[in-house]
């Protein structure tokens, strides 16, 4: 299951994105978004969990939750198609 978290602080990096996660199941990758040209992040991350029914937990578990003194929005990755 991919998972998208917005709004999180621009000093997150990828393991914190992954020990957030962790907690509910296996995290296959934490992935913070960055700007290609200069690689400040853009506020969100991609997170794959192989279990769908961990990643709905932790969906469930996480969102609206404060991170770094940010309150992080927690969604299912949806196809754009």
């Amino acid at each position: 299951m991919n998972i998208q978290v917005s709004n999180i602080s621009l000093n997150t990096i990828d393991a914190d994105i992954r020990k957030l996660f962790s907690p509910f199941g296996t995290v296959d990758s934490a992935m913070v978004i960055r700007n290609k040209f200069n690689g400040r992040s853009k506020g969100s991350a991609i997170i794959n969990m192989p279990s769908d029914a961990q990643g709905r937990q932790a969906i469930i578990s996480l969102h609206q939750t404060m991170m770094d003194g940010k309150k992080i929005s927690v969604d299912e990755l949806r196809d754009r198609f």
